[in-house]
């Protein structure tokens, strides 16, 4: 039976999965990610997991890998992790085709966790939407026509990097008040002193804070949102990553400023919803990227 592996490199782990051509995971395998993640470690540390999941690789035809950042249009090179050391034109395809002899292709996490949404998930029945991922860092993807948008250079789909306040905390991106900046879990503990988890449990207990801190979440949710609407106008917003587990407690919030700040004309029909496949969005994509690489080599 023929297979891919799909893997999505993140900050604090390197999960990957086994997947069929219908999408079915028959085994999955997540290790940390080096501490710093330089290159050099971590790509030794795909190639043995790689190795750990399929060690003898003959049913496996092609490899997908999920990159903190932009990859270029040809899917060779992470441009650059601005929240990994030292990644700035990693030839990453090539560097694991290399030593494992298996066709590899990269892209950028958002858009694969968008893939893996459109392939599989809450995406699927959708031809014009959106999705924002929400966790370490904020994510994005674009799908028009059904498409994913990647740009001319591949790069397209950098929602996080939105600006939201011009004289704001600074981000990675070298932009000042990012969307990344109101909505990351940076950015929460920064104006809490608390993980998400713990504001999420908080808010279920009832907790009159953490249920303000979310509304005002929200809230900044929805304002990102609307500058999104108003280009793209998308039939759906998704919205996934880690802290989607507390989007009861502000997905209210963002509509209300999105019906606000949105002309109807704008937004017939749109509808604000979570993301389904969870943290398997990103390894899914990824190995969605993998059987399109197959597709096109045939």
């Amino acid at each position: 039976m023929t297979e891919v592996i799909g893997i999505d490199l993140g900050g604090t782990a390197i999960k990957l999965g086994r997947f069929t051509q219908d999408g079915i995971c028959i085994q999955s395998l997540s290790v940390p990610t080096p501490q710093p993640a330089y290159p050099g470690a971590t790509i030794e540390t795909m190639v043995y997991a790689i190795e750990k999941l399929a060690p003898q690789m003959t049913d496996l035809s092609a490899i997908g890998v999920a990159t903190p950042g932009p990859a270029d249009a040809a899917g060779r090179v992470a441009k650059i992790a601005i929240n990994l050391k030292g990644w700035i034109d990693i030839p990453v395809a090539t560097l694991i085709q290399s030593r494992t002899g298996v066709p590899t292709i990269i892209g950028n996490d958002g858009n694969c966790a968008g893939l893996g949404e459109h392939w599989l998930g809450a995406g699927k029945n959708y031809r014009n939407w959106v999705l924002l991922t929400l966790g370490t860092g904020v994510g994005g993807a674009v799908f028009l026509n059904g498409e994913l948008f990647t740009g001319h250079a591949g790069s397209a789909g950098e929602l996080g990097s939105i600006s939201m306040d011009p004289n704001g905390h600074a981000c990675n991106s070298g932009n000042n008040g990012s969307l990344e900046q109101f909505l990351s879990r940076q950015a929460i503990y920064r104006a809490t002193g608390k993980e998400p988890q713990e504001l999420g449990e908080l808010a279920a207990a009832g907790d009159r804070d953490a249920l303000e801190f979310w509304d005002n979440y929200g809230r900044n949710l929805g304002i990102g949102l609307a500058s999104i609407i108003y280009i793209l106008t998308p039939e759906v917003a998704i919205i996934g990553g880690g802290i989607s587990a507390s989007a009861k407690y502000f997905l209210p919030a963002a509509n209300r400023e999105i019906e606000r700040r949105v002309v109807s004309t704008s937004r017939p029909g749109f509808k604000l919803i979570e993301a389904t496949l969870g943290n398997r969005a990103g390894i899914t994509g990824a190995a969605k990227l993998a059987w399109d690489l197959l597709a096109r080599k045939k």
